[in-house]
């Protein structure tokens, strides 16, 4: 029994095709991936930075009693307003009375004993001109007279300040104004120097409001400012008359105090915005990107840059100045004719081929025009 030879071409194809069957097969290449870009260009910002403030009076007074008592009387509500030496609360004045009586009472005494000495006095320097008595003896009468002099000048004395703590147990408004704060109710007992009342003085007016630390230094005593009233939105022109010299300890921030003019007569707690001119940045040329271009780099911020030559993209590290609207204004970082990628950040690796995307037209010759649809037919009626 003989066997044919098997050929080397034969053994050649059968292990070539061993190996292409075994071998895995080649990845497909990952298609590019398409951005959306914006060439970055100088821009006019348009807002500028406003802070919420309030209307207050410049001069506002914590009145309350320089006495301790009842309260007995409260005159007046929140918000009314009061004229100076009007009558606001009472105490109950009856144990100041009292004392006031008494101390009238050792007034009256120690002028009895002022006189009975001056008259003794008077007696005994009589018999010292007639040698009757020794001078030492007169002395003696006249150092009597004069404690009796300084006894009455005592008790004029108290008799003056019990009259002054009496008059204490009524409350005035020291001037014209609104009230603005009530802590006190009838039947409450109060100690001496408890504010129980709050006055807004009539006059000049300032607004409030604060600002973050990291724009204060620019606000400096005598630079203008800009107000507008929220409800009316009514503008006038203040000045920087104050600006604190220390942080908030709740907020971190520092007040800020504008001296509007005393014609401009804003409701008193009116909510106002204000525009500090040192911190006016409307129509000054900046580059604004909208807020999809940026994603976090560890600590900073930064953006995809695309080089148009080799279209990849690379992350550049940008500083973020503030924010205009929906857009941010970028401080540095980049430059006019760069371009940024807008859409799909969050995607893209360093060095990776992009391409531009292209919004998709519509050919509007090829698009099916819409028929009405034909009218239904009447169905004849049906006779039975």
């Amino acid at each position: 029994m003989h066997t044919k030879p098997v050929s080397l071409g034969v053994l050649l194809l059968a292990t070539v095709s061993i190996l292409c069957a075994c071998s895995k097969p080649l990845p497909a290449e990952e298609p590019l991936r398409a951005v959306k870009v914006v060439t970055v260009g100088e821009g006019r910002q348009q807002a500028s930075a406003e802070y919420a403030g309030e209307v207050q009076a410049r001069v506002e007074s914590r009145l309350g009693f320089r006495v301790g008592g009842k309260i007995t009387r409260r005159a007046v509500e929140l918000g009314q307003r009061v004229k100076a030496g009007q009558v606001l609360a009472q105490l109950d004045a009856q144990d100041y009375k009292l004392s006031e009586a008494a101390a009238r009472a050792q007034l009256a005494a120690a002028a009895t004993n002022r006189d009975l000495a001056g008259a003794d006095f008077k007696r005994y320097q009589g018999l010292r001109e007639q040698n009757f008595i020794s001078s030492a003896e007169l002395e003696r009468r006249d150092s009597n007279w004069k404690a009796a002099q300084a006894q009455f000048e005592q008790a004029q004395a108290q008799l003056s300040g019990q009259g002054n703590q009496a008059g204490y147990t009524t409350l005035v408004a020291d001037a014209s104004g609104v009230v603005t704060w009530v802590d006190a109710e009838v039947g409450q007992v109060v100690a001496a120097g408890t504010p129980v009342l709050r006055i807004a003085q009539d006059g000049a007016r300032d607004v409030l409001f604060a600002v973050p630390e990291d724009r204060v230094q620019a606000l400096l005593v005598g630079s203008a400012a800009q107000v507008e009233q929220w409800a009316s939105h009514r503008k006038v022109s203040a000045k920087v008359r104050e600006v604190a010299a220390s942080a908030d300890p709740v907020t971190r921030t520092y007040g800020v105090k504008l001296a509007l003019d005393a014609r401009d007569d804003l409701p008193l707690g009116s909510t106002v915005t204000v525009t500090a001119a040192a911190h006016a940045h409307a129509d000054k040329p900046v580059i604004k990107l909208p807020t999809s271009a940026f994603l976090r780099d560890g600590n900073a911020s930064a953006v995809w840059v695309l080089d148009p030559i080799s279209m990849t993209v690379r992350l550049t590290p940008v500083e973020i100045a503030t924010a205009d609207g929906n857009e941010v204004v970028v401080g540095s970082g980049l430059a006019p004719g760069m371009q940024v990628v807008v859409a799909g950040v969050h995607v893209l690796q360093p060095g990776q081929k992009v391409s531009r995307y292209q919004a998709a037209r519509v050919d509007a010759s090829v698009v099916p025009v819409a028929t009405a649809a034909p009218a239904a037919s009447a169905v004849p009626a049906v006779s039975k």
